[in-house]
This record gives structure tokens, sequence and C-alpha cells, in this order.
């Protein structure tokens, strides 16, 4: 089951800024998708952990870290207008190390890393719709968290697109390929959920 539509019309990104019905959505190919409204405790939990870690290491480093509600808005041509743009979504967390993609609506263009925690209503969309949308958008690094089953699942860029994804436990520490130097405690997540 997916996420539900706004509509079955096309939109833009200039549609979408104008858009005061409360909801959040995501546009994918011009087709709205209304968020969850709420996410859960350990959701935010994870995401408020995963960010904190991440922020810490690149304290004094080039690349940025946001979180949620951020949009990212992925043109199909560089020189794309907003009335072109039908791709922005609103990742739990992502990672932008080049500057120049970065203005104040957000990032456009790939981030370096995208870091999704799922739930029930999203893992389907997350391990379908939107791992695509990142494999042919060229992000480098994509994670899914599974919060319930205490798991990540890692998709790396190759050459073909997406391998086949490493699937860690919340015991590892694991060091993204995104950013070598940065060192994830998969086991920190795992505590924080507990508490």
């Amino acid at each position: 089951m997916g996420l539900p539509l706004r509509d079955t019309e096309r939109h833009t990104y200039a549609e979408y800024r104008r858009w005061t019905d409360g909801i959040r959505y995501e546009l994918i190919d011009g087709l709205a998708y209304a968020m969850v409204p709420s996410p859960s405790r350990a959701h935010q939990t994870l995401v408020v952990e995963l960010t904190r870690q991440i922020a810490n290491t690149l304290e004094n480093d080039p690349c940025h870290v946001y979180s949620a509600p951020f949009d990212v808005r992925l043109p199909k041509a560089a020189d794309s207008t907003d009335q072109q743009i039908d791709t922005v979504v609103q990742p739990d967390i992502v990672m932008v190390c080049d500057e120049q993609k970065l203005d104040q609506a957000g990032c456009r263009g790939a981030p370096d890393w995208v870091i999704e925690v799922a739930s029930p209503a999203t893992a389907s969309h997350d391990r379908g719709v939107k791992r695509d949308l990142y494999e042919r958008n060229g992000v480098t690094e994509y994670w899914i968290v599974h919060p319930d089953d205490r798991i990540l699942e890692i998709y790396r860029l190759g050459k073909e697109g997406y391998a086949k994804p490493a699937i860690c436990e919340f015991v590892d520490i694991v060091a993204p390929a995104a950013h070598p130097r940065m060192k994830i405690n998969l086991a920190r997540l795992r505590e924080v959920l507990e508490r």
C-alpha cells in the first residue's frame, strides 16, 4: 500500500510552494504524496540521535546536515525553473557537501547522503518509490532505518546503480561511504530507543 495522493494531477514545485492546506507533501514526478502526519516518538528519537552524531562529526567540515522538513528539489535539467521542477522531497536527514546546491529554499540537486526512518506506513514507499528516485538522481548513499526491527539498510551507488543493500543490526559501528571519516554508532540507536 502506497502513501495517499493529494490528487491525480501533475504539479510543479512552484505550485507546491503555494499550497496552504497545512499538509506536508512530497512531489515525485509531479505526483503529490501526503506525508505521515505525526511521526512516532521512536522515529523522532532516531532522527535526533542520527542528526546529532552526524553534526558532531561535521563540525568544521564543508558538509552540512539537515533534518526534515527540508526541501530537496531534484530537477530533471540543470536549467529547470521552479515552474518546471516536478520533484521535491523532504527526507528525514540529508547531508550535502556541495555548497553550490544550497539556497534559502533548501537543496537543489542530489544530496550526498539521504536517511529515511521507516514506519509501517512508509516502509514500502521508502524501499520502492524513494529508493528508485534517489538512485536515478545520483544520491551517493541511501539509508533506511527500521526502528521496530532494529536494522539499517544501506544502499550505495555504483556503476550499475544501487547494489543489493547491506543490512546492519543496531549493534554495529558503520562508516558511510558518503563521508568515510564519519562513524555512526548503531548500538547508540538501540540505547536511545530503549530509554
